[in-house]
């Protein structure tokens, strides 16, 4: 890995394991990408070259700083800015999602709320912004985040909150760690799913606050058991 500081070599294969499972869980596809910080250095991550997640290999890991800029010369992702300056805002975060899952568009676009439905997606509660990029780079984008002053109206937007729409575009999560941000990744999805199923059939009585906060407490304990679920899934 042209130009790395030599991170725990755990937190590289949990990044590549990482981009594999999200692809085999159908929330990444062919676009969308993950990172995370640097265990060594919190003023750097680790991010794949632009490349489908299912191939990313050790040797597609790509070290950045908090400008999005990295001296390997391999072609980037065009939205590194999403993680450089999520990285930047908040220093809690070690980890980074951005995807275009199916389920999740909807509620970026019509005024519903994604609201939690269920236990597994606690960090869903209270509120779940929605990026509107229209309102940091006008009328006339590609809805791409392809530069830090983007990236930190994306971050903004974020503020203290796991997860964010972006309206026309997909979501981001945030965690604490690889498995952490995968967790959440895959949950919102299922969660959006169940929601547009849920509202088909009439009133749909969602977790409260309280409850929403429990479960994710709960839930956030355990993450080795679905982990390694979604490792074996990849081997079948």
């Amino acid at each position: 890995m042209p130009g790395m500081t030599t991170p725990d070599p755990e937190l590289i294969q949990q990044l590549v394991d990482a981009n594999h499972i999200l692809s085999n869980e159908g929330v990444l596809d062919g676009f969308g990408h993950v990172s995370a910080r640097h265990d060594k250095d919190p003023g750097r991550f680790l991010l794949a070259r632009n490349l489908a997640p299912a191939f990313v290999a050790a040797d597609d890991l790509q070290e950045y700083d908090l400008e999005s800029s990295t001296r390997d010369t391999r072609r980037t992702y065009l939205e590194k800015f999403i993680h450089g300056e999520i990285y930047r805002a908040r220093p809690d975060v070690m980890a980074v999602v951005h995807s275009h899952s199916p389920s999740i568009i909807p509620f970026g676009i019509t005024g519903e709320r994604l609201r939690p439905v269920f236990h597994m997606c606690g960090f869903l509660g209270g509120l779940v912004p929605v990026f509107e990029i229209r309102d940091a780079g006008g009328l006339e984008t590609n809805m791409l985040v392809r530069n830090r002053e983007l990236g930190a109206a994306l971050a903004k937007t974020l503020g203290d909150r796991p997860f964010a729409l972006m309206r026309g575009h997909g979501s981001v999560a945030v965690g604490p760690s690889v498995k952490h941000v995968v967790y959440r990744a895959i949950y919102a999805e299922i969660n959006a799913r169940l929601q547009q199923d849920a509202l088909l059939m009439g009133d749909v009585t969602y977790l409260n606050e309280a409850e929403a906060a429990n479960a994710d407490a709960a839930n956030m304990t355990n993450l080795d058991r679905p982990w390694d679920l979604w490792k074996a899934r990849l081997t079948r």
